[in-house]
C-alpha cells in the first residue's frame, strides 16, 4: 500500500466527545486508509484499543445503543472523594460485549498513557490487559476513582499528555494523523439530525435528562454562562484544568510535523453525555471528511 494511505493515528483525550474518534476511524476506513499503528489517550485509548482489537463494529452498537438501558445502572456511585464514580461496572459490561485481551497480540500497534499520580509521572501502556490500560488511561481526575493496577494508582493520561503523539513509535513514512477533541468554541458545529445513512438519532427520554441536569453540577462546559455569572469551587477547579489542557494540546500540537489535524470543539458534547454517541460518531465523520477533502486537495 502506498506510503501516503499508511497512517499512524493519535486520538485524544474527551470523555464523551472522544466517541467522534470512531467517525474519524470509520471515514479513513472508507476512503482506503490504513491505520498501522495507534496511540491514544482516555476516551482515545478506549476507541483506539477497541480498534485494535478489531471490535469496533461491536462497540459502535453497544455504545450507540446506551440510552435503552438504565445508565445509572453502569454508573456505580460512591461517596468517595477520590472521584464520585468507582468505574467498574461500566467496564464489566463492556467486557460481555467485547473480551479482554493482551495489547501485545493485538494485530495493530496499540499504546496509551496514564499517569501515576503519586510519582508524577506518565506510564505508558504497550503491553499486558487492554481493559487494565483503558481503565488506567481514562480515570477522570474527581470523577472516577484512580484505577489500581500492579500496586500502582493512575489518574487520567490526560493530565500530562492528552493528545499522545509521543506515543508513536513510526510516522516517518506514513501520515502522521491527529485528532483532538477539545477544540476551541469557534470550532462548533450544529449538531447532525441524522446518520450518514439519514437515519434520525434517537430521542433522550426524561429520566436521561434529569440525569445531564445533575451532571451539570460537575462539568462547566455544559453550563450555559448567561444563565450564570460565577462557578462553584468545583466548577472554577474543571474549568481551570480545561483551560490549561486546552493550551497545552495546542503546544503539543505545534511541536510535531501532523499531516492531518482533526479538531472537535470541547463545546459539542459534555464529559458523560455517552447518550449522545451517534451524534458524535457523525460529527466525527463530518470533520473527517473536512480534513481529508484539504489532505487530497493539496490544501494543507
Amino acid at each position: 500500500m502506498s506510503k501516503k494511505k499508511t497512517v499512524s493515528l493519535v486520538l485524544s483525550s474527551g470523555g464523551a466527545r472522544g466517541l467522534a474518534h470512531v467517525g474519524v476511524i470509520e471515514e479513513l476506513e472508507s476512503r482506503g486508509y490504513m491505520i498501522a499503528e495507534i496511540a491514544g489517550c482516555s476516551a482515545g485509548a478506549l476507541v483506539g484499543g477497541m480498534y485494535a482489537a478489531g471490535k469496533l463494529p461491536e462497540f459502535k452498537d453497544w455504545i450507540c445503543n446506551l440510552d435503552r438501558v438504565d445508565v445509572f445502572s453502569l454508573m456505580d456511585f460512591t461517596f468517595s472523594s477520590r472521584g464520585f464514580i468507582k468505574g467498574e461496572k461500566v467496564y464489566n459490561a463492556l467486557k460481555k460485549v467485547v473480551k479482554d485481551c493482551q495489547i501485545e497480540d493485538l494485530s495493530i500497534p496499540f499504546s496509551c498513557n496514564a499517569v501515576d499520580y503519586r510519582r508524577g509521572q506518565e506510564v505508558i501502556f504497550r503491553e499486558g490487559s487492554l481493559y487494565a490500560a483503558i481503565r488506567a488511561s481514562g480515570s477522570i481526575p474527581s470523577v472516577f476513582q484512580p484505577a489500581r493496577h500492579h500496586r500502582h494508582e493512575f489518574i487520567d493520561g490526560g493530565v500530562l499528555n492528552p493528545v499522545p503523539i509521543s506515543l508513536i513509535s513510526n510516522h516517518e513514512n506514513r501520515l502522521l494523523a491527529v485528532v483532538e477533541v477539545n477544540g476551541p468554541e469557534s470550532l462548533y458545529i450544529e449538531p447532525p439530525k441524522k446518520d450518514e445513512k439519514g437515519r434520525r438519532f434517537m430521542s433522550i427520554p426524561s429520566w436521561l435528562k434529569d440525569y445531564q441536569l445533575k451532571m451539570r453540577h460537575y462539568f462547566p462546559e455544559e453550563i450555559k454562562e448567561e444563565k450564570s455569572t460565577s462557578l462553584s469551587s468545583i466548577n472554577l477547579l474543571t474549568r481551570s484544568f480545561d483551560l490549561l489542557q486546552d493550551r497545552f494540546c495546542e503546544l503539543l500540537i505545534e511541536k510535531y510535523p501532523v499531516d492531518m489535524m482533526v479538531r472537535v470543539s470541547r463545546k459539542q458534547a459534555g464529559t458523560l453525555e455517552f447518550h449522545r454517541a451517534g451524534e458524535m460518531i457523525e460529527i466525527g465523520r463530518q470533520k473527517a471528511k473536512e480534513a481529508l477533502d484539504a489532505l487530497e486537495n493539496g490544501d494543507t
